[in-house]
């Protein structure tokens, strides 16, 4: 049977439209990520799977802190404490917006009270105090709360006669707190002098990227080892500031972890994969044998 002369033929036919399934869930906008060192892109899941570690270049991410503490605390050893300790306004600062709805944006975003996690672990069986700054909550930076709970872990070290472990990842002291925030240096290293006279037990600093500020010009940099992951900024001021003052160019790689270890401000650069073992090592080295 022939067709019409005037009907089209199948291949000049429209195609029938697409019927799309409604989305179920919005899209991520993150599951890619451009690698700084090396400009790769990399798929973010697979990215976490390494640590975030760049498998092409070896570049160190910023990682979040809990997946940090996982890493390195023996499964179901982790114990939290001063949890629900928050943040105040006293001075009821407002820059662009008030601190206090800055305080409130940030806890909803991130499900933390504030910028640091403390708690007691084992590390392959060694009982340790450890903490982490958290970067992601307004720049890990250190206001009053931070301060009290560095300095509770480093008070619990010495009552339980444990090391100390404090890994960094901070802009430095919270301008939104004023002269409380910069209160925090002296009464941080206060707590860590008495776990070192007193209880005769090590503190290990990590410095992670980036360690600056107030944070790096207290206790971050007054380890027993100073330790800093590959390629991390660290550093008191910007470099923009420090070139603008003294009115000379700065050397090439200047504040990076490699720069500080040949200048020895760091003992060592560990990367994140070999960080257990070594904090492991170092702190059977370092604790008095019973």
């Amino acid at each position: 049977m022939s067709e019409p002369k005037d009907s089209p033929r199948w291949f000049e036919q429209a195609p029938a439209p697409i019927q799309a399934e409604p989305r179920t869930a919005p899209a991520r906008k993150d599951l890619w990520v451009r690698c700084p060192g090396c400009d790769q892109i990399l798929f973010r899941p697979a990215l976490l799977e390494q640590l975030a570690v760049c498998p092409h270049c070896r570049h160190h991410h910023r990682w979040d802190s809990r997946a940090r503490l996982e890493m390195l605390c023996d499964e179901g050893s982790f114990e939290r404490h001063d949890r629900f300790v928050a943040p105040l306004d006293p001075l009821g600062f407002a820059d662009s917006k008030p601190y206090s709805s800055r305080l409130a944006a940030t806890q909803r975003a991130q499900g933390e009270l504030d910028a640091y996690i403390a708690g007691s672990a084992t590390l392959n069986g060694l009982p340790v105090e450890i903490g982490t700054f958290d970067f992601r909550f307004m720049g890990g930076s250190m206001g009053s709360v931070v301060g009290e709970l560095v300095t509770r872990q480093f008070e619990r070290a010495a009552e339980n006669k444990r090391p100390a472990i404090v890994i960094s990842a901070s802009g430095g002291a919270r301008m939104q707190e004023g002269i409380l925030s910069l209160m925090q240096m002296a009464k941080t290293c206060a707590a860590l002098a008495r776990l070192r006279d007193e209880a005769r037990m090590p503190y290990i600093s990590v410095l992670a990227d980036p360690t600056t500020g107030g944070v790096a010009a207290s206790f971050a940099m007054l380890g027993d080892v100073i330790l800093a992951e590959p390629h991390a900024l660290i550093g008191f001021a910007g470099a923009r500031v420090i070139r603008e003052t003294i009115r000379q160019e700065l050397p090439e790689g200047f504040q990076t972890s490699e720069y500080l270890l040949e200048h020895g401000m760091v003992d060592l650069i560990v990367p994140r994969d070999e960080l257990k073992d070594t904090l492991v090592r170092l702190c059977r080295h370092f604790t008095p044998r019973r």
